[in-house]
């Protein structure tokens, strides 16, 4: 069950209802309806049955779109009438700009616990077409395993795996006194774990916040490297060989590896 506010049901049926028979909302608007974004967008989006062309008559404000699957793809019993959460996050992948605004609609599906993997996974099974199919086929694995926010994709895309470090456990949960913790990526048998931040500079009170989650590591025994945005793109080679660095003193016997990028030399300074 979804509650707003009733003038937006009363524009969103309004909208349905100048669209025609079989008008589902979808995309962005169907993101709202299922709770995958906070604020409304102020087009509506609309997918009708690919028989009809209501776009030939301009509606100002809605944006429409025709599909030949609309009776799989609309949720059976939401109202107003709406496209399944799967199909919404497919559709907004179709739409995406980059493949990171993709895998960021995935996230946000399955960390708000919308949906699951599986199901997106089953969603996509019954499309002829899909953009990145391939892609998101591994997407959905990383999703499943705990990376479940575009920074934590792209540490493992751009880092680990490319410069062939060992697997870390994607938000493993740890106990402190103050209860349960999650690590974003957590090296177990080498006492590391390998933080990202979203942000160049976090609030005040943010910043004490991770200090303080960085001391309780350090107290149980871990030492927490931490990383922002511009170490996972231009300086990802760099960050790559710290991991690889720290976890040789801890122990790891493997070898950094290069990952094809011009300049990333694969070797520990």
């Amino acid at each position: 069950m979804f509650s707003g506010d009733p003038a937006r049901e009363t524009i969103l049926w309004a909208a349905l209802l100048r669209a025609g028979p079989g008008a589902v909302l979808s995309h962005q608007t169907a993101a709202e309806r299922h709770g995958l974004i906070d604020e409304p967008s102020p087009i509506i989006s609309i997918t009708v049955p690919v028989s009809r062309h209501p776009a030939q008559v301009k509606i100002p404000g809605i944006v429409i779109h025709r599909s030949d699957a609309i009776l799989r793809t609309a949720h059976p019993a939401m109202l107003p009438p709406c496209t399944r959460v799967e199909d919404t996050v497919l559709d907004l992948i179709q739409a995406a700009r980059t493949f990171d605004d993709a895998y960021a609609w995935i996230c946000r599906a399955i960390g708000r616990r919308r949906t699951t993997a599986e199901r997106i996974r089953l969603a996509m099974d019954a499309r002829k077409r899909m953009r990145w199919r391939r892609e998101i086929e591994v997407a959905l694995g990383d999703a499943e395993g705990g990376a479940l926010s575009v920074l934590e994709y792209r540490y493992v895309y751009r880092v680990e795996r490319p410069h062939g470090l060992p697997v870390a456990r994607r938000q493993a949960r740890i106990r402190q006194g103050t209860g349960n913790r999650y690590l974003d990526n957590l090296y177990e048998g080498y006492a590391v774990c390998v933080e990202v931040d979203g942000t160049a500079a976090h609030p005040a009170d943010e910043q004490w916040r991770d200090k303080r989650r960085d001391n309780a590591n350090a107290v149980s025994g871990l030492v927490t490297l931490r990383f922002g945005l511009l170490d996972l793109g231009d300086r990802r080679c760099q960050t790559a060989s710290a991991v690889a660095t720290l976890l040789g003193r801890h122990g790891w016997a493997g070898s950094l590896r290069a990952c094809g990028r011009d300049g990333c030399a694969g070797v520990l300074p």
